[in-house]
């Protein structure tokens, strides 16, 4: 008797054998230490999964987002940052993307805002659509300075080269803004009307005291204050001239 034949054969209850298992893929879980290619295929398997990320290695799987502590500052954040990206060309803002740094850093930041490679950015898109390399400014909302936010993930967005990249510690009631300077992030300290200033985005202006004492229409007067500014006007017309070569 052939293999095809014993293959074919019913057992001697009649029941027809069944195919081998189809091989599935693990499902990723925090802690699982995966290349970025088989973190992506995990991924992908799992369209349930709405949040996962890979930092020096590491698989992480956030808990369920709480609403005070998570929800309501993401929204007050992209708020802010939305307003600004209408009223700047070639700026681009996105909620929660993937972002390929390197073959061990694929995070998924709460929020990240860039520059149209086209206008001098220094990210760009994939074929299939993700961030690869370093978006100019990138926003995280964190529980405590203990978080990883403040830690691995702040080492590894420095060391990729995120221009600015603010933590909103949302249980402490904080926010801290750093630049890039030299290789090292640097705390990005207030004017003198008490307004935190973009140094890569002109006119992009955070009143922190507004922010943390929940006056969200405070907030979007100092930005249109920053917007109206002759820094983001400049800051225009470079993008612009930019886009069409001329810069």
């Amino acid at each position: 008797m052939t293999q095809t034949q014993r293959d074919s054969r019913s057992d001697p209850y009649g029941n027809r054998p069944t195919s081998p298992p189809v091989s599935r893929l693990p499902p990723l879980e925090s802690g699982d230490h995966l290349s970025r290619a088989e973190f992506e295929r995990r991924y992908e398997a799992m369209p349930h999964l709405k949040k996962a990320e890979l930092i020096e290695g590491v698989v992480y799987v956030p808990a369920a987002l709480r609403f005070r502590s998570h929800g309501k500052p993401h929204a007050q954040m992209m708020l802010w940052l939305s307003t600004y990206w209408l009223a700047t060309p070639a700026v681009e803002v996105a909620d929660a993307p993937t972002v390929r740094l390197d073959l061990d850093n694929e995070p998924q930041p709460d929020i990240v805002l860039l520059i149209d490679p086209a206008a001098g950015g220094q990210s760009r898109l994939s074929e299939d659509d993700y961030i690869e390399g370093a978006p100019e400014l990138i926003v995280e909302i964190a529980a405590s300075s203990a978080s990883i936010d403040l830690h691995t993930k702040k080492q590894v967005y420095r060391r990729s080269g995120v221009q600015e990249y603010i933590v909103w510690r949302s249980l402490e009631n904080g926010l801290d803004w750093f630049y890039l300077n030299e290789g090292e992030y640097l705390v990005l300290p207030p004017d003198a009307d008490g307004f935190l200033r973009s140094r890569i985005f002109p006119g992009l202006w955070l009143d922190v005291v507004a922010l943390c004492g929940g006056d969200m229409m405070q907030v979007m007067q100092g930005l249109q204050t920053g917007i109206q500014s002759s820094a983001h006007a400049e800051f225009v017309q470079q993008l612009a001239a930019r886009r069409s070569g001329q810069f």
